[in-house]
């Protein structure tokens, strides 16, 4: 049985998470716990999988439920720095970081340094510190497998191949719910309409980044830290049905292809059982009663989201640590109405233009330029 500590349980990867492993029963042990912001549900996770521990992000609520988290027998780390013990503890084979944003990169090093399988969804940690987060996995002889539907894609296509027969890589995007939509329209756009996307159901951040498209940029950048590939050898491409997942093209001109319908458990139950395939009781994929599938050259002038995070991975440095920060501040606004849906490409943009991208020799410069671009962005918008 496979203990498993989930960072982000609340969230939809989160819950997905939890979906699987009760439907795996025997498989997978729940040890630790951690939310962001929805304690009550916390709560009810632990009910249910009674973890030794559980992080409250939020310490405001913490004395509310301590007697009851107490009261079933669940140790409570808190804030933050909670969610750092749990990534440090050793009772567990697998890590599932699924939190959002930058908080995700130290959680990653530390369940590495304990040689523990991450099972990631996390994507800002390779954005951020790719080359320190995949050097350190092979010094410890750590595995880190994805979770994103599209890098698990690629996972699978390349399982037996190899690697040096890779010619390209096709990562697939639906284009979100303003595809057909003019950047002159983009001034007009409402967090409603932003939020509302046609097939994936994912927390607010990731849906606005998919709609900017600024979430597959983000994996085009963790596409190249993952499976070793140049950023020419990564290509994406606008695929409205969301069937084909992503694509891999081979010396021969073969194409492998890894379809499914879009529920995000498939991918998840992968990455905690790699390399075996479990059965399960998912929606399945009828090809007779698919209409059509579609694919369309992205704009990257109407989604300039993109072309940046093609731009900062050129860069290299600390060029991605920069685009990721101003983005995640830039997002913020926008879900709180104090920008527009077109000024976070501009907001991107402009942090990357004017920070000066000095070497980094160690994690520590990465979270510094973090912070010094989300205090560049707020005190230029003040």
């Amino acid at each position: 049985m496979k203990r498993i500590s989930i960072l982000g349980s609340t969230g939809s990867i989160g819950t997905n998470c939890l979906n699987v492993i009760e439907s795996q029963q025997g498989e997978f042990q729940v040890n630790y716990l951690t939310n962001y912001k929805n304690i009550q549900l916390l709560f009810e996770q632990a009910e249910k999988f009674r973890p030794n521990a559980v992080a409250i992000f939020e310490n405001d609520k913490v004395a509310e439920y301590l007697p009851r988290f107490k009261k079933i027998g669940v140790e409570v780390y808190t804030g933050f720095e909670g969610i750092l013990e749990v990534s440090r503890k050793e009772d567990v084979d697998i890590l599932v970081n699924a939190l959002v944003g930058a908080v995700g990169l130290q959680p990653t090093l530390n369940a590495i340094r304990k040689n523990v399988r991450i099972a990631l969804a996390n994507k800002e940690t390779l954005v951020i510190g790719g080359r320190f987060v995949m050097e350190k996995a092979r010094q410890e002889g750590a595995e880190i497998i994805p979770i994103d539907s599209e890098h698990s894609a690629l996972l699978q296509c390349i399982a037996g191949e190899d690697s040096e027969k890779i010619k390209c890589v096709y990562l697939t995007a639906s284009g979100g719910p303003f595809r057909e939509f003019s950047s002159d329209d983009f001034s007009n756009v409402t967090v409603e309409q932003a939020l509302n996307h046609p097939n994936w159901d994912m927390g607010q951040k990731v849906t606005i980044d998919s709609a900017t498209l600024m979430n597959k940029g983000l994996e085009v950048i963790e596409a190249h830290w993952l499976f070793n590939l140049k950023p020419a050898e990564i290509q994406v491409v606008i695929h409205p049905q969301s069937i084909i997942h992503s694509m891999v093209e081979f010396a021969d001109g073969s194409i492998k292809a890894q379809l499914g319908v879009p529920d995000m458990r498939i991918p998840i139950q992968y990455a905690l059982t790699y390399p075996k395939r479990l059965s399960a009781d998912f929606p399945r994929l009828d090809f007779l009663t698919l209409k059509e599938l579609t694919f369309e050259q992205p704009d990257f002038e109407k989604f300039r989201c993109l072309k940046l995070s093609y731009q900062a991975l050129e860069t290299g440095g600390a060029a991605p640590a920069v685009l990721n920060a101003a983005n995640e501040v830039a997002v913020n606004l926008f879900l709180t109405r104090k920008i527009g849906f077109e000024e976070i490409p501009q907001i991107v943009e402009k942090a990357l233009t004017n920070c000066k991208f000095n070497n980094c020799d160690k994690v520590e410069d990465l979270l510094q330029y973090d912070k010094l671009t989300r205090d560049y962005v707020l005190n230029e918008l003040n």
